[in-house]
């Protein structure tokens, strides 16, 4: 077809966008014998591109409200020089522990464990944190999933039933408890409970507006690119709680019916790229950017 060529290059772009070639990584294939089976509800939520970034911005936002995350962040990352490396490696590990072998998935936990291991610190005031607490890592894995699901929600699916988002997160528990997160939710509710019995301890400050400064306004190069990542960063925030967003004390430049059909559009064109239509629903082989496509 005559947009063939077009639909190839949107592809190898996003592909660049989360793979390192550098370091000769490749998309992750869908395989049957991966930690999750082919018809959970986490193949699904897991393999949109738009939906996974938006949801994942939104986690980060939230998740940094925590002083022990954020201090996590601040004192073991790199975040300034290579923020857009760390939504990269995010996104891989979520690809490899949904899609790829069982095998490969354990080991990127593995992995992952090590490193929580041997970090630690102490917050501003001299309160000691360990980036393996259990409790610590339960917010990181309930911030993550719900915006995951949330962003899935309002981009792909609308009316997804409440049983089918109960499910997700009890299959996300899977990977959450394998990382030593406690306690985890298991339905919707309990992760909305979860959420706000955590809201006391939960601050920002200046340190919390660098990092989501960095979030909000990163580059990854290409003009074309940059701009759909605008759209979906303030997408991110947008989906963030009400009292979320009075925390982090700032607002996309974009009015949110702007912001919402910007994300929608891309959302949309992206997945033309991957299966030939806007429609994610309805296609069994879906859009990712974990998957290479047959014949690109």
């Amino acid at each position: 077809m005559i947009l063939d060529p077009i639909r190839a290059a949107i592809r190898r772009r996003i592909s660049d966008v989360f793979n390192d070639a550098d370091k000769g990584e490749r998309p992750v294939l869908r395989r049957a014998d991966a930690l999750f089976p082919p018809d959970s509800v986490a193949w699904r939520v897991n393999g949109d591109v738009v939906t996974m970034m938006i949801g994942g911005v939104s986690g980060l936002l939230l998740q940094m409200l925590h002083p022990a995350v954020l201090a996590g962040v601040w004192d073991h990352s790199d975040f300034r020089a290579d923020m857009h490396g760390r939504l990269r490696r995010t996104a891989k590990f979520i690809a490899v522990t949904t899609y790829d072998h069982a095998e490969a998935g354990q080991a990127a936990i593995d992995k992952v464990n090590r490193i929580h291991a041997k970090l630690g610190g102490a917050l501003p005031d001299g309160t000691a944190y360990r980036v393996s607490d259990p409790a610590l890592l339960a917010w990181v894995h309930v911030t993550e999933t719900i915006s995951f699901l949330d962003a899935w929600i309002r981009y792909a699916e609308p009316a997804m039933p409440r049983a089918e988002q109960d499910a997700y997160f009890d299959e996300m528990a899977r990977v959450g408890q394998a990382l030593g997160a406690s306690p985890l939710p298991r339905t919707r509710a309990e992760a909305e409970a979860m959420i706000e019995s955590f809201r006391p301890v939960l601050r920002a400050d200046a340190r919390t507006r660098e990092v989501a400064d960095m979030v909000m306004r990163q580059r990854i190069g290409a003009p074309a690119v940059d701009a759909a990542a605008g759209v979906i960063m303030q997408a991110g925030f947008d989906l963030l709680p009400p009292w979320a967003q009075t925390m982090h004390g700032q607002r996309p430049p974009l009015p949110r019916p702007v912001v919402r059909a910007g994300a929608l559009t891309t959302a949309r064109f992206i997945r033309w790229a991957f299966d030939g239509s806007p429609n994610r629903r309805t296609h069994g082989r879906g859009v990712t950017t974990f998957e290479r496509p047959t014949g690109s």
